[in-house]
């Protein structure tokens, strides 16, 4: 399917179609004033940018603003979308945005740059190579099928709930080799708080320099990191003395037992291994990151289920055909083509990472667009993947969309919920498994039906949360 020209619709109150000309420097049309200007209009709403990048969309291929003295791009093709993040991605670094939550993650995975992010990632890559990561499917569905036991048919459940709850336990079997003890919940409590903080972090100018002060957003950010720093490093200083005392770390097989025996061995690296502060980052990162994105993909799943009988019907056909009555395996995975397809449609519609955002490190040409030096660029995944030009009916849940020729006829960057380039998450193919897993062995035996009447309001921070979570019933199936 060849990529064509986004419309342009947007009404002429709201900004201008044609490209806006700076001296050498081309952006695309958009917004004709300032943001703050905006601050009254329907699309500004302070905690939801999906609301601002939703209007910027009728823009057409891409759409320019400006944030007091920056300038910001919104990319909504496939092939600008490719050209930064792989084609030219020399010319990027993290955006601002991304930089702030050094605030919280240091230089883990996620705000890394350059080298540092390059030597990370050599390093953690073992941990997460295909045969690794498959010694914890037999535990992804022993947790499913716990969890699943504790339901009882006619209980109401909040799904986003109970999905964390889901993914909190996997977290912490496959990262500490552990259950969920006093210390793990401690993690869980504190960044749940600096989640509940993120947009104000984002928000506030000079963030980084206000962090000592007596605000009280502030105080309650250093509390809480405060307490995770503790918390984290004593883990790891736990394992390190076990490992000193002749405790073998790949005995215990786990994601922290892996990142601390790693060394960055690779030819291009410096032999070493992590120091005490890179641990914590990597750690704390990848607790984030595993916890967060699959338990949200999870719980939107359930929604979309609940809303689309048909598709539900269909989903429990094939595990009552694959599984005929047991739980998953592993080698059940390829088998379990329709339950990986209900996953790519729920995660194309409500995309865990829901945005992206890189700031061009010196003078550069995307498309037809020649952009300055420190021009922030962004591109949402919420909204690429309701493009109508690869998506037909986009807001229709329509699992079919993800067959290998379907897959196959769409451009690269039309469909990417885990990133793409040489940022893509390390652990993509360890959240399908877990995802996979967890939905067949609890969907083998629960329906969830959802509460009437209830208003299902998005909450866009680091991931795509529902904001007051998604009431349900339980329903058994046998």
């Amino acid at each position: 399917m060849g990529t064509q020209e986004l419309p342009a619709t947007a009404p002429a109150g709201d900004g201008q179609l044609e490209l806006v000309r700076r001296g050498p420097y081309v952006y695309p049309p958009g917004l004709r004033m300032n943001l703050p200007f905006y601050l009254f209009h329907k699309f500004f709403k302070p905690g939801n940018p999906i609301l601002l990048f939703e209007h910027l969309r009728r823009y057409g291929r891409a759409a320019h603003y400006r944030i007091l003295f920056h300038d910001v791009v919104l990319f909504h093709d496939p092939i600008d979308i490719r050209e930064v993040l792989i084609d030219k991605a020399a010319f990027f670094g993290k955006d601002r945005t991304q930089k702030r939550m050094k605030i919280l993650l240091g230089e883990g995975l996620i705000t890394s740059d350059g080298e540092t992010h390059r030597r990370a990632r050599r390093i953690a890559a073992p941990a997460f190579h295909r045969q690794r990561i498959q010694r914890y499917a037999g535990q992804i569905v022993e947790l499913s099928a716990v969890l699943g036991a504790q339901w009882e048919p006619g209980s109401p459940l909040d799904i986003s709930a109970e999905m964390m709850r889901l993914a909190l336990k996997i977290t912490a079997r496959t990262l500490f080799d552990t259950e969920v003890t006093p210390e793990i919940l401690v993690i869980n409590q504190q960044v749940n708080i600096v989640m509940d903080l993120y947009n104000y972090l984002v928000a506030m100018p000079r963030a980084e320099l206000l962090l000592n002060s007596p605000l009280p957003r502030m105080r309650r950010f250093r509390r809480a990191k405060a307490r995770l720093d503790e918390v984290v490093n004593g883990m790891i200083h736990s394992r390190l003395a076990e490992a000193a005392a002749g405790a073998g770390l790949e005995v215990r097989g786990d994601l922290l037992s892996m990142l601390l025996a790693a060394r960055d061995d690779q030819a291009e690296g410096d032999g070493l291994k992590l120091n005490a502060e890179e641990l914590r980052d990597q750690v704390l990162t990848l607790f984030l990151a595993g916890y967060e994105t699959v338990a949200n993909a999870l719980a939107w799943t359930w929604l979309l289920l609940g809303e689309n009988p048909g598709a539900e019907a269909k989903l429990h056909e094939e595990l009552d055909t694959v599984l005929a009555g047991r739980l998953p395996t592993l080698e059940d995975l390829p088998r379990l083509e329709y339950t990986a397809m209900v996953l790519s449609e729920s995660m194309r519609l409500y995309p865990p990472a829901w945005a992206m955002g890189r700031e061009a490190l010196e003078n550069v040409a995307i498309g037809p667009y020649r952009l300055r030096k420190g021009t922030m660029v962004f591109f949402s995944q919420y909204i690429v993947h309701r493009d109508p030009r690869f998506f037909p009916h986009p807001e229709r849940f329509w699992p079919e969309r993800f067959t290998a020729e379907a897959k196959a006829a769409r451009p690269r960057f039309a469909y990417f919920p885990f990133g793409g380039g040489g940022r893509q998450c390390i652990g993509e193919s360890f959240a399908w498994m877990e995802a996979t897993l967890a939905l067949a062995t609890l969907a083998q035996r629960w329906r969830l039906c959802l509460v009437p009447g209830q208003e299902i309001e998005l909450q866009p921070k680091i991931t795509l949360r529902p904001k007051n979570g998604i009431r349900a019933i339980a329903v058994g199936r046998t």
